[in-house]
């Protein structure tokens, strides 16, 4: 039997487990791990500039692919700055394993130079935490780390790795798993039968269905059945935030995204249905808005992996346990042998009631900005971004005006094109998700949405993509403010701005671009945006950061009326209230 360190253990299990990417950042605890990397051929290593962007970038890299993605940091600082990644992928189930150098066994709880207590520290937000206390557990330790990240209800994972147990001289025989055993761990695959057949004959009847999909479709990958569902019954399909992709946002059958800034017809359609098909979303209070209040009429079919998941804030009249792809090909399978069909009468009332409401306030039927003004409108800069890229960048976004922007203009026809923190809303997760895509898609364009606030969060990245050569291409509505903290300011507190505007503080960002060996392109004039933003993608293999000024004036519309209204409750513009 092969005889080797902990620290080779650990970085051979990556091997075996099939970790091609490393994101990381080196420190004196990790050090005999990262001796074990430069003895590693398989397991590749990228160098980023901040813990944090470390996380975003293996969040990123896993929402892109159908990977988990793996994070490994130093003890005390560069555990603690991992956290903000770990709460960002805890929230929206993104698979993950954090492996933390940790001080020697022998001085945890000593204080010891760059000690925390990573495991107590992160317990709230990850799915699971190893701390390693042998050699010998490596392997295995390794083995359910990321069966535990990506079965079930994905998650992220921390592995904290004393040094001690590293040690290069110390060796143990070594043999990775083939077989995970955990008799406390069994999630859920497939739904129960008989709650599949009730929830099928419920859509049957239903006069004025809506399907609400959310992450738990794009990450259980189930895109393709969801889509086949959907057209086989003929039913309208609004997605979350976290959702947009897993139907085609060009279908004719999309409503469009729901929620807080959510469509007036997907909103409005909600409020009134009288069946809810609700597949891997959790009724978040982005959605729900007030749940006493939300779709007062409809009964509830909720299909989740995560049991806690269901009637957690609203009640589910049927609730299927089970993984989404699984129930749903039950559910297809079903209504495609069925005798019985929906009520073409009913549903044609409803598609016409449905067009109404998308034809008095859809986002895509006709401009719902200014279009005659000089001023460049930030939902032009995101409609000339779909258009330019024919639809098919991977999209990732900070969090602000700019993000519902990105997810109200950018039709979205696959998964796993648009990235963003739906749950935390992380500002600074944009550009290093953008990264992690851009390691996993060289062929695409890779677009990062950004905001001149946003972007200063993990802006020291644009080194790494220098290192590694990674042309993303970075779009940055400059609002000259916190545009959605002043646009929240607008509203409920008289305009009084508090502390969103940088007094003339902000960088030359076309300097700093070519100080990284970048490109910088200015866009301040609306009859120079179409031909700015193809220049930008023209230039194939750099960094491009468009720097576009936009109306500063500007606000996202729809916005449901929080914190007491229903779903239909939003308002339509400044001036203009449902």
């Amino acid at each position: 039997m092969e005889m080797l360190s902990g620290g080779d253990m650990l970085i051979r299990s990556l091997e075996e487990e099939g970790v091609e990417l490393v994101f990381g950042y080196p420190g004196g605890a990790a050090l005999h791990i990262y001796d074990a990397i430069f003895k590693n051929e398989a397991v590749k290593h990228i160098l980023v500039r901040h813990e944090q962007a470390a996380t975003h970038a293996a969040d990123g890299y896993s929402r892109a692919t159908d990977k988990v993605g793996t994070v490994l940091v130093t003890s005390g600082p560069g555990a603690t700055n991992a956290i903000t990644g770990i709460a960002t992928a805890h929230m929206d189930s993104i698979p993950m394993v954090v492996i933390s150098g940790q001080v020697p066994a022998e001085k945890i709880g000593e204080d010891a130079f760059q000690e925390t207590d990573m495991i107590g520290i992160s317990r709230p937000i990850v799915k699971h935490s190893f701390l390693v206390k042998h050699a010998s557990e490596i392997p295995e330790i390794v083995k359910k780390a990321y069966y535990i990240a990506r079965t079930g209800r994905p998650g992220p994972v921390v592995i904290d790795v004393p040094k001690s147990v590293t040690t290069p001289g110390e060796l143990f025989p070594f043999e990775y798993p083939k077989k995970v055993k955990m008799r406390s761990y069994t999630p859920a695959v497939k739904g129960h039968s008989g709650q599949i057949k009730k929830a099928v004959q419920m859509l049957m009847e239903a006069k004025r269905p809506v399907i609400y999909s959310g992450g738990g479709v794009v990450t259980g990958q189930a895109s393709d059945l969801l889509t086949e569902l959907a057209r086989e019954l003929n039913f309208p399909v609004t997605n979350t935030l976290m959702g947009l992709g897993a139907f085609p946002g060009s279908d004719p059958q999309f409503l469009g995204m729901l929620g807080m800034h959510g469509f007036f017809e997907a909103n409005t359609a909600m409020h009134h249905c009288d069946v809810i098909l609700a597949v891997g979303a959790r009724f978040d209070d982005r959605v729900t808005n007030t749940p006493s209040k939300f779709c007062p009429n409809a009964k509830i079919i909720h299909i989740d992996i995560d049991p806690a998941s269901i009637s957690k804030t609203v009640n589910a009249d049927v609730p299927i346990v089970g993984s989404v792809d699984s129930v749903l090909k039950e559910m297809v399978a079903l209504v495609k042998s069925s005798d019985e069909k929906p009520d073409e009468t009913a549903l044609g009332d409803w598609w016409k009631q449905i067009n109404e409401w998308r034809d008095r306030h859809g986002l895509w039927v006709k401009p719902r900005y200014n279009t005659g003004g000089d001023k460049i409108m930030p939902q032009e800069v995101i409609q000339t971004l779909w258009e330019v890229t024919e639809g098919k960048a991977i999209v990732s976004s900070d969090v602000g005006q700019h993000q519902m922007f990105a997810a109200q203009y950018y039709r979205f026809d696959s998964p796993k094109q648009w990235l963003n923190s739906g749950g935390l809303g992380t500002m600074g997760f944009g550009l290093p998700a953008a990264m992690g895509a851009a390691f996993a898609h060289r062929d695409k364009d890779i677009v990062c949405v950004t905001g001149e606030g946003s972007i200063q969060m993990c802006i020291q990245e644009l080194s790494t993509l220098t290192q590694y050569g990674l042309p993303v291409k970075i779009i940055c509505l400059n609002n000259q403010a916190l545009g959605m903290v002043k646009q929240w300011q607008d509203m409920v507190y008289d305009s009084r701005y508090s502390e969103i505007h940088y007094e003339d503080s902000l960088p030359d960002f076309v300097k700093l671009m070519e100080a990284y060996g970048h490109v910088g392109i200015e866009v301040t004039e609306r009859s120079e945006l179409r031909a700015k933003m193809e220049e930008t993608f023209a230039l194939k293999d750099k960094v491009v950061f468009l720097n576009v000024y936009v109306d500063p004036a500007e606000h996202v519309y729809p916005m449901l009326v929080a914190p007491e209204g229903s779903m239909r409750d939003m308002w339509i513009s400044k001036t203009e209230r449902t």
